[in-house]
């Protein structure tokens, strides 16, 4: 069974910046593409970003390009999400998400992983 764990959330101020990190139980994921999702209170889940199995290929959508930045550790069976200059809009449930195939976009079906979710404030 393949756990995702995110952590790092919390409660910051506009501009601030924050670093989400999800542990994979199985080492498995080092060869699947990884993805972070967002729900805020009232609205569906959305696509946040997206990378490839080696990191040769990186997704993000378009409210956050430029100021998230996906990476992983393979090694360490680690994801994170580092988010700069937020915005109260930024505000939601962060979810981690792995993908049993080499890349993947942002389609949320195209995941079979899932982990609970983190949640991140963003204060004006």
């Amino acid at each position: 069974q393949v756990q995702l764990v995110e952590s790092g959330g919390g409660l910051v101020q506009a501009g601030d910046s924050l670093t989400l990190s999800c542990a994979a139980s199985r080492r498995i994921l080092s060869n699947n593409a990884m993805g972070w999702f967002r729900q805020a209170p009232g609205k569906e889940r959305e696509f946040v970003g997206s990378i490839s199995w080696n990191s040769s290929s990186k997704l993000y959508a378009e409210s956050v390009r430029g100021r998230f930045t996906i990476s992983r550790d393979n090694a360490k069976s680690t994801l994170y999400l580092q988010m700069n200059s937020l915005k109260p809009e930024d505000t939601a449930v962060y979810y981690c998400a792995g993908a049993r195939k080499s890349y993947a976009g942002g389609v949320a079906s195209d995941y079979n992983y899932w982990g609970q979710g983190t949640q991140v404030t963003v204060s004006s």
